[in-house]
């Protein structure tokens, strides 16, 4: 019975940003990287889907690349949408986020 446990809180814990991350969706994120900063060997977020992103959701994923630098995790932030990267940009992010825009990204 126990052994199904990890699998189905795995699957609970994809990282996906939602289209809109304000400040509501920031509380799901919060939950869900403070599990895989605790649970997981990684931090793997995927930005494919983002149209906006606000402040509190930029502020947590900045301390949760601090967290998983101070763990030694590995942290990624995937297929980053045109949106995402012209926003982290903007707001001086993208080195401390660890996204590397060239030339496959706007």
């Amino acid at each position: 019975m126990n052994s199904s446990l990890p699998t189905n809180l795995s699957e609970d814990r994809s990282l996906s940003l939602p289209a809109c991350g304000n400040t509501v969706a920031a509380e799901d994120l919060k939950v869900r990287l403070v599990l895989a900063a605790d649970l997981d060997d990684e931090i793997r977020i995927d930005a494919s889907q983002v149209e906006s992103v606000g402040q509190c959701v930029l502020q947590l994923l900045v301390a949760a690349r601090a967290e998983a630098d101070d763990k030694a995790l590995e942290f990624e932030i995937t297929n980053p949408s045109a949106a995402f990267v012209e926003r982290v940009s903007g707001c001086g992010l993208a080195e401390t986020l660890g996204l590397e825009i060239g030339k496959d990204h706007p």
